[in-house]
This record gives C-alpha cells, sequence and structure tokens, in this order.
C-alpha cells in the first residue's frame, strides 16, 4: 500500500466547515458533542446508556429487523448482532445512503467499511461492551434522479423509470432490459459472472428498491456482520410520534436548527429549515405538509387535515409521517442506541446544525465521523506513478497546478522570476522618493511604469513556463494521464465509478483487502493498492 497520508484538510476536496471541524476550532465547539477520538467514545457510551435506557425500544428493534430479514440469508455474526442489541451494553455505529442502483458511486463502499471497522477497533478498546455496525437505508427518499443510475468505465448506465414516492416501496419489475444492457459490458470472466448473479438476485428476484438493497449490501458485507435496518416501519416511527406532535404544533427544529445555522454565518449552510420538516407519504407519493389557515395540507395535493384529524393519524398510522433531512437524524438517534455517525463532508457539514434541536429533545447528539475517502491504484498505475517520480501530494493537486509545478522541477531553468521582481520594486523604490518630491502626475507616471514593468516579468515567466512545458511534453503528458486515470474529471475517483468497475478486476480482494487497510479514525485519504 503506498504510505502517503494526505490529510483532509490538505486534500483540497473538503469543505472550510469541514476542515475547522476536523481542525477542531473552538467556535464550532458548541455544534457536536464529543470529537471523534477511541477515548472520547468512554463518556458518549455513559450518555447514550442513560438515554436509551429503553428495552422495550430494543425489543421493538430486534423485532423488527427479524422480520425485514426473514426472507433472506444472513451470516451467523449478523445474527448474532441482531441478537445483541436487545443488551443494554451493546451499541451501534451507524452510516446512511440512499438506495443508489448496484451500490451507486464507490463511497458507499468507504461508508460501510468506516463502519465495520470503527466496530472493531471500539471492541478492541471497549471489551464489555458490543459494537454493532448498522447501515440505515434511505428508504423513504423521493429523489429518484439522484439514485437511477451509475457509472462503469466511464459509461453512464440509468435506469429510465418515473417516480414520485418513498424510493424504497419502488417496483424494479422492468430492470430486466436495464441488465441486460449492462452485463454485455461485462464480459464473461469468473468475476464478471458473480457481478451477473449478484445484480440479477438482487434486482431480478426481489420486488422493490428495499428488499434488493438489502440483499446487495447483505451479500457485499454480511460476513462482516453489517445489520441493515429500514427506518420506514410503522412500529418504529410509533416512538418517534412525541416529536411529530411537536413538529406538526411548534415547529422546534425550524428555530432550534436556525439558532445554529446563525453560528455558521462564516460558512456555506448545507440544508435550510423549513417550518414543517415532515413529509405526507403514501406508496406514490411523498410531499411536505404545509400549516396553512388552522388546518395541515399535504403540498401538490388536495389532502388536508384539521390539527385534531392529523394528530389522530400520527397516533394511528405513524408510517404515513416521513421526516426529511433534518429531522431523520434524530428519529434515527431516538430508535438506535446509536454512538457515532459516520458520513461524507456534506452530510457532517448539516449535522453540525443539528445539535441544538437535539438538546431541545434531550436526545444524546451523536459522535459525527468524516468517511474514509480512498483512491484505488492498481499495479500498474503505481509502477507508473513511481518512475515518473510523482507524490501522491502532487497528485492530489489540481491539473494546471500539478503541470506548472512538474515543469518547475523538470527545467534546468529557474522560471521563478520573484528575485527579479524583487530587483526591479528595489529599483522604483528611489524614483518613488523622488515622486514625493514633485507634482502628484510624475507619482502616478512612475506606479503605471512599475505596474507595466512587473506585469512584462509575469508575462515572461508565462511563456518561459510555456516553453518548458513544451519541452518537457512527453513526461508531463504521462503525468496527466495517470492522474486522469486515478482522478476522473479532476473529481475524486470515488464520486465517479462503481465499485463493480473494480471487482470486475480483482475480485473478492477488493472488499478484504479494504476492511484490512481502512482506520476510520485516521483522518486521511487512504490510498489503497488493488
Amino acid at each position: 500500500m503506498p504510505t502517503d497520508c494526505i490529510s483532509y484538510q490538505k486534500s483540497g476536496y473538503f469543505s472550510k466547515l469541514i476542515t475547522d471541524y476536523l481542525d477542531k476550532k473552538p467556535e464550532l465547539e458548541q455544534l457536536y458533542n464529543h470529537f471523534p477520538t477511541i477515548e472520547n467514545f468512554e463518556n458518549q457510551v455513559e450518555e447514550k446508556g442513560k438515554n436509551f435506557n429503553s428495552n422495550e425500544k430494543r425489543e421493538v428493534l430486534v423485532d423488527i429487523l427479524e422480520n425485514q430479514y426473514s426472507k433472506i440469508e444472513i451470516s451467523e455474526l449478523t445474527k448474532q448482532n441482531i441478537t445483541l442489541l436487545k443488551d443494554t451494553k451493546t451499541f451501534t455505529i451507524t452510516t446512511g445512503h440512499q438506495l443508489n442502483l448496484f451500490t451507486g458511486p464507490l463511497y458507499f463502499l468507504y461508508k460501510i467499511i468506516s463502519t465495520i471497522n470503527l466496530c472493531k477497533e471500539l471492541k478492541i478498546n471497549y471489551p464489555k461492551y458490543n459494537f454493532v455496525p448498522i447501515y440505515w437505508m434511505a428508504t423513504e427518499d423521493h429523489d429518484f434522479e439522484e439514485i437511477n443510475h451509475f457509472n462503469f468505465k466511464d459509461k453512464k448506465f440509468r435506469w429510465n423509470k418515473e417516480s414520485k414516492g418513498p424510493v424504497g416501496r419502488l417496483s424494479i419489475e422492468d430492470l430486466t432490459t436495464f441488465f441486460d444492457v449492462f452485463k454485455t459490458e461485462l464480459g464473461s470472466s469468473n468475476n464478471a459472472e458473480y457481478l451477473k448473479k449478484l445484480f440479477s438476485y438482487s434486482y431480478l428476484q426481489h420486488s422493490n428498491l428495499a428488499d434488493a438493497t438489502r440483499f446487495l449490501a447483505n451479500e457485499l458485507f454480511g460476513e462482516y456482520g453489517l445489520v441493515i435496518l429500514d427506518g420506514d416501519s410503522a412500529a418504529l416511527k410509533k416512538q418517534f410520534t412525541p416529536y411529530v406532535k411537536d413538529e406538526l404544533l411548534y415547529q422546534n427544529s425550524n428555530k432550534k436548527v436556525l439558532e445554529s445555522i446563525a453560528k455558521l454565518k462564516d460558512y456555506s449552510i448545507q440544508v435550510n429549515p423549513r417550518e414543517i420538516n415532515l413529509f405526507y407519504i403514501e406508496d406514490n407519493l411523498r410531499e411536505r405538509i404545509i400549516h396553512e389557515n388552522g388546518n395541515f395540507k399535504v403540498n401538490n395535493t388536495t389532502i388536508e387535515f384539521s390539527e385534531i384529524e392529523i394528530l389522530n393519524l400520527v397516533e394511528t398510522n405513524p408510517e404515513k409521517f416521513s421526516p426529511n433531512v433534518i429531522l431523520r437524524p434524530l428519529y434515527q438517534e431516538v430508535i438506535l442506541p446509536n454512538l457515532a455517525y459516520i458520513g461524507g463532508g456534506g452530510e457532517i457539514a448539516y449535522w453540525l446544525e443539528l445539535k441544538a434541536m437535539f438538546d431541545f429533545h434531550k436526545v444524546t447528539f451523536p459522535i459525527l465521523l468524516v468517511r474514509n475517502s480512498v483512491v484505488l491504484i492498481n499495479e500498474k498505475q503505481e509502477t507508473k506513478r513511481a518512475k515518473l517520480d510523482i507524490s501522491w501530494e502532487e497528485l492530489f493537486l489540481k491539473q494546471q497546478t500539478l503541470v506548472d509545478t512538474k515543469t518547475k522541477q523538470f527545467s534546468e531553468i529557474n522560471i521563478n522570476f520573484s528575485e527579479q521582481k524583487a530587483h526591479l520594486k528595489k529599483q522604483f523604490e528611489a524614483l518613488h522618493k523622488i515622486a514625493l518630491k514633485t507634482d502628484k502626475s510624475f507619482s502616478g507616471a512612475v506606479n503605471a511604469q512599475e505596474k507595466k514593468q512587473i506585469k512584462g516579468l509575469e508575462n515572461l515567466e508565462k511563456r518561459l513556463l510555456k516553453a518548458e512545458k513544451k519541452a518537457h511534453t512527453s513526461q508531463l503528458e504521462r503525468i496527466v494521464q495517470l492522474q486522469n486515470e486515478l482522478f476522473p474529471n479532476e473529481s475524486l475517483q470515488e464520486r465517479k465509478s462503481n465499485f463493480s468497475e473494480f471487482y470486475l478486476e480483482t475480485g473478492n480482494s477488493l472488499i478484504a483487502e479494504l476492511i484490512k487497510e481502512l482506520k476510520p479514525l485516521s483522518e486521511c485519504f487512504s490510498t489503497v493498492k488493488i
């Protein structure tokens, strides 16, 4: 494995809010509970244990999980983890993700592996407790356009279908044609045949997207004890009804999140709360609930409730109420004995808006951990990198900066004209002194001449750099080609490529190697050779 450690802060791929969070800037301390260090989990366990002390909640959770898993075969470790959730000494580490077709981008794997590996690390450090990795499926999300495709070898494979309701309930009966197209791209190797079977068993033998995604994630990670949870459950939402009623009647989440946003005035805001942060859902409908003229209306429909009617519906049919991005984290933490949430930079950014809301509701705020980020590199690419004598720190540079940097390294000429600029400015200092003794027009002429000559040196510097690039074209092109392979479209590989592209080359060793190499508390971009 390449040993270069590129910190998230220096990678150039994280927002100022996240880099300041990782740097533990004092002004952000009030927006989270405990910073993610192994030592801080001791206090988190104590706090969550006091806050989540309902055996009934644990019994309901286990019953729901056993029911959701009833139609698929699961590993002994996953069975054991589900049973352990009844024990008051068992806690969860959770990540969440949309139901992207065939997992979507690579970082789906990294989220789950970060979660699995953190549980292992916690068990070593706190052996008297149990830690269960949870993948929370975003089954109630309705943004189908975000999940209906994936990229494979620079080609986008899109599932063309209409969807308006919660995606977990979406029928997948029409994916046969999609599969026929995709499987022709896979070839006929042993790894290709496995991927075909995995897609077929996941999507062609289940009736909805939630069941398909559960089967797929279980096939990939079941042996590591992953527990997959679908929050679209009447029994689980029954536990959340007090918070739903508070949202409908008093809109406290809006007030509290706005308080936190006011403290984030120096940063870009990830999400903004609504007056009511709930959706009304049915199989083919997920629309916002709006309070208007004393009644509660479902946006873009004729559905309307009085206050008494909607509060009765919360009691009788809690499954019809779906939390949005603001309330979903609270729902998760109410029903799970959870210690930490693992997510990407964007997710952690919006979680940092939520602590005041959690404090108001007296629900323990989880530790927030930025998931592992990875660049996968094969043997051929690693050999090329070594021959080109290019470091990982350089590969993370923007391409233009990378090319300029390497050109200056290759050149036998000093392309930096800083010394000449400094000498020129010193010469003009004497002229400025003379200008002080005469009229303003001469002073203006001196300033103009200085700017003109500095600009002239800068242009010469650019022309020299351009000439040296031509002289080293061949070597620079190989560097650019390597960077394009590892950072497609000058973006992160993990945001563009699907796992199948790499599984085709490596087989089962892909996930095994990631499990072996990723360190969830490292705050480092991992570079993993496959």
